[in-house]
Protein backbone atom coordinates (compact mmCIF):
# COMPACT_ATOMS: atom_id res chain seq x y z
CA UNK A 1 0.00 0.00 0.00
CA UNK A 2 1.46 3.51 -0.96
CA UNK A 3 2.71 5.91 1.67
CA UNK A 4 4.57 8.83 2.44
CA UNK A 5 5.77 10.60 5.68
CA UNK A 6 4.81 14.19 6.38
CA UNK A 7 7.38 15.82 9.16
CA UNK A 8 9.18 18.96 10.06
CA UNK A 9 12.82 19.12 10.64
CA UNK A 10 15.27 21.76 10.02
CA UNK A 11 19.03 20.17 9.49
CA UNK A 12 21.27 21.35 11.93
CA UNK A 13 24.49 21.42 9.56
CA UNK A 14 22.42 23.79 6.95
CA UNK A 15 21.16 26.03 9.81
CA UNK A 16 24.59 25.97 10.92
CA UNK A 17 26.05 27.12 7.52
CA UNK A 18 23.46 29.86 7.36
CA UNK A 19 24.32 31.25 10.96
CA UNK A 20 28.26 31.48 9.79
CA UNK A 21 27.17 33.10 6.50
CA UNK A 22 25.54 35.58 8.48
CA UNK A 23 28.04 36.32 10.88
CA UNK A 24 30.25 37.29 8.18
CA UNK A 25 28.26 39.06 6.25
CA UNK A 26 27.16 41.53 10.00
CA UNK A 27 30.85 41.98 10.36
CA UNK A 28 31.58 42.46 7.04
CA UNK A 29 28.85 45.70 6.64
CA UNK A 30 29.62 49.16 7.29
CA UNK A 31 26.82 49.95 9.63
CA UNK A 32 27.91 47.32 12.40
CA UNK A 33 31.86 48.30 12.19
CA UNK A 34 32.34 48.94 15.83
CA UNK A 35 29.52 47.80 17.56
CA UNK A 36 29.09 44.86 19.58
CA UNK A 37 27.25 42.18 17.68
CA UNK A 38 26.92 38.37 19.03
CA UNK A 39 25.42 35.70 17.10
CA UNK A 40 25.47 32.25 18.27
CA UNK A 41 23.54 28.78 17.50
CA UNK A 42 22.67 26.65 20.31
CA UNK A 43 22.64 23.47 18.10
CA UNK A 44 21.34 21.35 21.49
CA UNK A 45 18.25 23.83 21.80
CA UNK A 46 17.98 24.79 18.33
CA UNK A 47 18.33 28.34 19.55
CA UNK A 48 20.37 31.21 17.80
CA UNK A 49 21.49 33.72 20.18
CA UNK A 50 21.67 37.16 18.76
CA UNK A 51 22.90 40.80 20.78
CA UNK A 52 23.31 44.32 19.93
CA UNK A 53 23.59 47.95 20.81
CA UNK A 54 20.20 48.28 19.71
CA UNK A 55 17.17 47.05 18.74
CA UNK A 56 16.95 48.18 15.28
CA UNK A 57 20.53 46.78 14.90
CA UNK A 58 19.20 43.45 16.27
CA UNK A 59 16.28 43.80 13.41
CA UNK A 60 18.55 44.12 10.81
CA UNK A 61 20.35 40.64 12.05
CA UNK A 62 17.21 39.13 12.14
CA UNK A 63 16.87 40.12 8.34
CA UNK A 64 19.58 38.93 6.93
CA UNK A 65 19.27 35.80 9.20
CA UNK A 66 16.09 35.30 7.24
CA UNK A 67 17.27 35.78 3.47
CA UNK A 68 20.61 33.94 4.23
CA UNK A 69 18.56 30.67 5.78
CA UNK A 70 15.80 31.33 2.55
CA UNK A 71 18.96 31.26 0.30
CA UNK A 72 20.52 28.02 2.22
CA UNK A 73 16.77 26.14 1.77
CA UNK A 74 15.29 26.72 5.18
CA UNK A 75 11.91 28.16 5.05
CA UNK A 76 11.31 31.43 6.80
CA UNK A 77 8.56 29.42 8.86
CA UNK A 78 10.95 27.55 11.09
CA UNK A 79 12.15 30.43 12.99
CA UNK A 80 9.97 31.42 15.85
CA UNK A 81 10.00 35.56 15.57
CA UNK A 82 7.42 36.59 18.23
CA UNK A 83 9.67 37.29 20.92
CA UNK A 84 10.52 40.81 20.49
CA UNK A 85 14.91 42.20 21.61
CA UNK A 86 14.65 42.30 25.65
CA UNK A 87 17.32 45.02 26.60
CA UNK A 88 20.04 44.11 28.67
CA UNK A 89 22.03 47.23 30.12
CA UNK A 90 23.22 48.64 27.18
CA UNK A 91 22.70 45.62 24.92
CA UNK A 92 19.70 44.03 23.35
CA UNK A 93 19.49 40.29 23.46
CA UNK A 94 16.47 37.89 21.55
CA UNK A 95 16.72 34.77 21.40
CA UNK A 96 15.03 33.22 18.12
CA UNK A 97 13.96 29.37 18.37
CA UNK A 98 14.27 27.54 15.23
CA UNK A 99 10.97 24.76 15.09
CA UNK A 100 12.15 21.43 14.55
CA UNK A 101 9.67 18.36 14.86
CA UNK A 102 6.28 18.20 14.72
CA UNK A 103 4.14 19.26 18.03
CA UNK A 104 1.38 17.01 18.70
CA UNK A 105 -1.39 20.28 18.02
CA UNK A 106 0.35 21.02 14.86
CA UNK A 107 -0.29 16.99 13.94
CA UNK A 108 -3.56 16.80 14.92
CA UNK A 109 -4.47 20.12 12.90
CA UNK A 110 -2.76 18.45 9.86
CA UNK A 111 -4.70 15.32 9.99
CA UNK A 112 -8.32 17.03 10.70
CA UNK A 113 -7.06 19.05 7.25
CA UNK A 114 -6.55 15.62 5.08
CA UNK A 115 -9.45 14.36 6.94
CA UNK A 116 -11.66 17.48 6.02
CA UNK A 117 -10.80 17.29 2.84
CA UNK A 118 -12.38 13.55 1.83
CA UNK A 119 -9.51 11.55 -0.18
CA UNK A 120 -9.44 7.97 0.84
CA UNK A 121 -5.98 8.21 2.89
CA UNK A 122 -5.43 7.04 6.37
CA UNK A 123 -3.67 9.44 8.35
CA UNK A 124 -1.60 7.84 11.97
CA UNK A 125 0.60 10.28 14.08
CA UNK A 126 4.17 8.86 14.71
CA UNK A 127 5.81 10.99 17.50
CA UNK A 128 6.79 13.67 15.29
CA UNK A 129 5.78 12.28 12.00
CA UNK A 130 2.51 12.01 10.12
CA UNK A 131 2.69 8.66 7.99
CA UNK A 132 -0.27 8.89 5.07
CA UNK A 133 -1.44 5.50 3.29
CA UNK A 134 -3.92 5.28 0.31
CA UNK A 135 -4.70 3.00 -2.49
CA UNK A 136 -3.40 4.99 -5.19
CA UNK A 137 -0.46 7.06 -5.16
CA UNK A 138 -2.56 9.85 -7.03
CA UNK A 139 -4.51 10.49 -3.63
CA UNK A 140 -0.87 10.91 -1.78
CA UNK A 141 -0.51 13.47 -4.61
CA UNK A 142 -3.45 15.06 -3.73
CA UNK A 143 -2.83 14.94 -0.49
CA UNK A 144 0.53 16.76 -0.72
CA UNK A 145 -0.72 19.24 -3.07
CA UNK A 146 -3.48 20.53 -0.79
CA UNK A 147 -1.02 20.36 2.26
CA UNK A 148 1.37 22.47 0.25
CA UNK A 149 -1.33 24.94 -0.66
CA UNK A 150 -2.68 25.34 2.72
CA UNK A 151 -0.43 27.08 5.13
CA UNK A 152 0.22 25.68 8.75
CA UNK A 153 2.69 28.42 9.78
CA UNK A 154 5.28 25.14 9.74
CA UNK A 155 7.68 23.97 7.07
CA UNK A 156 6.68 20.54 6.08
CA UNK A 157 8.62 18.33 4.34
CA UNK A 158 7.43 15.28 2.69
CA UNK A 159 9.56 12.24 2.48
CA UNK A 160 9.60 8.64 2.52
CA UNK A 161 7.47 7.80 -0.77
CA UNK A 162 6.70 4.01 -0.75
CA UNK A 163 4.47 2.40 -3.77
Amino acid sequence: MPSFDISSTVDIQTLDNAVNVVKKEITNRFDFKGIHVVIELSKKDYLVKLESDSEMKVQQIVDVLLSRSIKQGIDSNAFDLAKEPQPSGKIFKKDVPVRNGLKQEDAKKIVKFIKDKGLKVQTAIMDDIIRVTGKKIDDLQEVIAACRAENFGIPLQYENMKS
